[in-house]
């Protein structure tokens, strides 16, 4: 019987489970599993548009509103309008998103690591290319 929804169902409810108990562990419980996708964009890419977040992270504008609406009212990231286009919003993140990168990273890390512990490289390699194509 094939069950790759609710394998990846599962995956991804422990992989919350664990990104919560990260955050509470380093006084960051405000924060939710659905800001990462935004933070790792802004921490690869610096200020970028609220549009492009969206196309970026899979999701819809008024989503991506929600979320940085959360993380600016948390000190997270900043809203800053185009001068010469008032219809276009970038997103940057503020001192406190900035310190907050290195716990990104570890639980991200760590996260990873127990993800991947039991796949070869190869392994892990071809497992992520096949969800890429089912995706």
């Amino acid at each position: 019987m094939r069950n790759l929804l609710s394998l990846i169902s599962k995956i991804h409810e422990k992989g919350n489970k664990f990104i919560i108990d990260g955050l509470k562990e380093n006084n960051a419980s405000e924060l939710a599993p659905s800001h990462g996708d935004i933070l790792i964009t802004l921490y690869l890419n610096g200020r970028i548009t609220m549009k492009d977040i969206a196309e970026k992270i899979h999701r819809t504008k008024p989503t991506v509103t929600v979320l940085v609406n959360k993380l600016e009212k948390l000190g997270y990231v900043k809203r800053e309008t185009n001068g010469d286009d008032g219809r276009c919003t970038y997103i940057n993140l503020t001192k406190k998103g900035e310190a907050f990168k290195p716990v990104f990273k570890k639980i991200s890390d760590d996260l990873n690591e127990i993800l991947y512990k039991n796949l070869s490289d190869k392994e892990a390699d071809t497992l992520q290319k096949l969800l890429e194509k089912v995706i």
